[in-house]
């Protein structure tokens, strides 16, 4: 892409946080209201992705929660998440869940405003068989959806019925969150090209596949179906990178869409809630050694301020110059 065509980067700071505010419930609002989150994944190896997705979703904010696991795993994730319902799959040898999963999948489409797909999975081609089977019921109850880890293989497996050269495209947008090693395997370009200049592949990705791409990195860009591209640069902090801290990504992306948050919007801000979390976590333990179950800890604290902020820039914006408390934490 050259210079000339390069689409305008919009940063993703406190400022813009505040110019594009979440949808809030009303005060007299159920947990209904608040959105309905179900998560599906996990496996007999990696029960606690789902956990920690899981918890994340409730962190961002959503009112109620329906986790979807192997049924080797169902009791242990039920008593780690009280809040949650629990339904126990039939699994496979190799942890994948039989398509006989719809039986209890297809009615909770009815019932649900955004569900993730992926945290702790392991057999790749039996998660994009299980997707193709549910996409066409997500697509009619206008679901959002959020695919993570091996479920991004979708683009990758196709359906035996699949037409012949028919490149993979969603109907309707979802949120993909690959970084830059996943973003390899599912385009078949160098990772370290990516890893150079990831705005490029992100953009094509995202027009490609009509998703919203979270392309995970020191600098996370977002690249939406429209060409609209987005980056978040954070402070260098290692310490997101760490196991379990995509499950937490992602599970906050699917809390904000559950609320309501276009999916372009939940995902810009999904990502600015976990680096956030990341850099108060290390400014109070240090850079090194907080755990992934740790960052979504801070995400209800970081919500309320960032809403606080954007208050004051409304009800100040004759003062554009006052310093505005609160910044140097948000990393503004």
């Amino acid at each position: 892409m050259s210079l000339d065509n390069a689409p305008t980067v919009h940063d993703i700071d406190a400022a813009s946080l505040a110019a594009w505010p979440l949808p809030q419930p009303q005060a007299e609002g159920d947990k209904e209201l608040r959105g309905h989150v179900l998560v599906l994944g996990g496996s007999r190896e990696m029960p606690g992705a789902i956990i920690l997705a899981a918890t994340a979703a409730l962190r961002a904010g959503a009112g109620k929660l329906t986790i979807a696991t192997g049924a080797s795993v169902a009791q242990l994730v039920a008593l780690a998440m009280p809040e949650a319902r629990v339904i126990g799959l039939t699994e496979n040898e190799t942890d994948g869940f039989h398509l006989d999963a719809l039986d209890s999948l297809d009615p909770l489409a009815d019932k649900v405003d955004a569900v993730l797909v992926g945290p702790g999975m392991r057999d790749a081609p039996c998660t994009a068989r299980l997707v193709h089977a549910l996409l066409p019921r997500l697509n009619e109850a206008g679901v959002g959806l959020v695919l993570d880890a091996c479920a991004m293989d979708v683009m990758l497996h196709m359906p035996h019925d699949w037409p012949d050269g028919r490149p993979m495209r969603f109907e309707r947008p979802v949120i993909m969150t690959p970084h830059c090693g996943e973003m390899a395997h599912l385009t078949g370009l160098e990772k370290e090209c990516i890893v150079g200049e990831p705005d490029a592949p992100a953009l094509q990705a995202a027009r490609d596949w009509n998703a919203v791409i979270a392309l995970k990195g020191a600098r996370t860009v977002i690249a939406a179906p429209d060409g609209t591209l987005w980056q978040h640069e954070g402070a260098g902090n290692i310490g997101l990178a760490i196991s379990g801290s995509g499950d937490v990504l992602a599970g906050i992306i699917t809390g904000l869409l559950a609320r309501g948050a276009a999916p372009e919007q939940a995902a810009c801000w999904g990502v600015a809630l976990h680096a956030r979390a990341g850099d108060r976590l290390a400014e109070r333990m240090g850079t090194l050694g907080y755990l992934a179950r740790e960052i979504s800890l801070e995400v209800p604290a970081l919500l309320e301020q960032l809403g606080s902020i954007k208050r004051k820039v409304r009800n100040h914006d004759a003062h554009a110059n006052r310093h505005v408390p609160g910044d140097e934490q948000l990393g503004a």
